[in-house]
């Protein structure tokens, strides 16, 4: 079974460190990036399985960077991840594709069972797929 892999993205290192560290120690491949630009330079070349993407971020913003992920390929899962009530940019992040978000300070516990959750329901309905191929 091959690795899934997460993409973190947001300009605060500390919040990439720490996601880092526990999508890592899931048992993750994780790839990190604190711009739009990196960020999509990193869906390209690694095509990860699932972004967290922070929708503050300087020069490209969040749903700016979501909208070039899922051109790239819809099949990236994204949860969106908000400093303040975002509910304009929350409603607009759901419309273009982002499976769900999280408000900062958000609970790691919650952030690392929604990732498991979105990942895992992959290999349960792909699994589907494999009966009798």
């Amino acid at each position: 079974m091959d690795k899934k892999k997460v993409l973190i993205v947001d300009d605060q290192n500390g919040i990439r460190v720490l996601l880092m560290e526990v999508f890592t120690s899931e048992g993750y491949t994780t790839y990190q990036a604190s711009n739009g630009k990196l960020a999509l330079e990193i869906v390209r070349s690694e095509s990860p399985d699932l972004v967290l993407l922070d929708m503050k971020i300087p020069g490209m913003d969040g749903l700016e960077i979501l909208k070039h992920v899922k051109a790239i390929d819809r099949s990236i899962k994204v949860i969106m991840m908000t400093a303040y009530g975002e509910l304009d940019m929350i409603k607009e992040a759901t419309d273009l594709g982002a499976v769900m978000h999280f408000t900062k300070p958000f609970d790691i516990d919650e952030m690392r069972l929604a990732v498991n959750m979105q990942l895992r329901r992959d290999d349960e309905n792909n699994s589907k797929y494999a009966i009798g191929s």
